[in-house]
């Protein structure tokens, strides 16, 4: 069934109602209540939106919220004993214990979170670069090679979001790519 315009409504209120019109009418409002919540969500413009801008918004959230989350748990240990994912080699050239290079680290992925959140196209970028530093620890542990191979996942995920968003800065006309 078409939708219920304006000029519709007025042509069936001019017939007072009656016949076919008010057949038709009563057919498209009864459809209206029968369909499926999926096309009656208000997520539905979300939906239909620009899958560019919906990958942008994605990565954008989950780049802001999960450095500034583990970030955070370096200085409580809840997800995990930060300090044994220290390559031996780094926490040698570090000063003081592995658990407060932790601490170090925790305030570097809250920055880098934060700055995702103001500035995606650089944020991104510091998050890129950090996961490098990462990747490069992992490689030094025996064991963790499978842990720098997903990092190595996210990297290539925040350098595409550094890429979306400056091509959102272009479509919106903050900026050039």
């Amino acid at each position: 069934m078409a939708p219920l315009t304006l000029s519709y409504v007025t042509a069936t209120r001019d017939e007072g109602w009656a016949g076919t019109a008010r057949t038709a009418f009563l057919e498209e409002l009864t459809d209206m209540t029968t369909t499926p919540l999926s096309r009656q969500s208000r997520l539905a413009p979300l939906r239909a939106a620009d899958p560019s801008r919906q990958a942008f918004l994605l990565l954008r959230t989950v780049f802001t919220v999960a450095p500034i989350a583990f970030g955070l748990d370096k200085f409580a240990n809840v997800l995990v004993d930060w300090p044994r994912y220290l390559a031996p080699m780094i926490n040698d050239l570090v000063p003081g214990t592995g658990q407060q290079a932790m601490y170090a680290v925790g305030v570097i992925e809250i920055i880098a979170g934060l700055a995702v959140a103001i500035q995606p196209r650089y944020g991104a970028l510091l998050v890129a670069a950090w996961l490098a530093g990462i990747i490069v620890n992992l490689l030094l542990i025996p064991g963790y090679y499978d842990i720098a191979l997903r990092d190595f996942g996210l990297l290539v995920a925040a350098l595409t979001l550094s890429r979306l968003a400056a091509a959102d800065e272009q479509a919106r006309g903050h900026g050039a790519a």
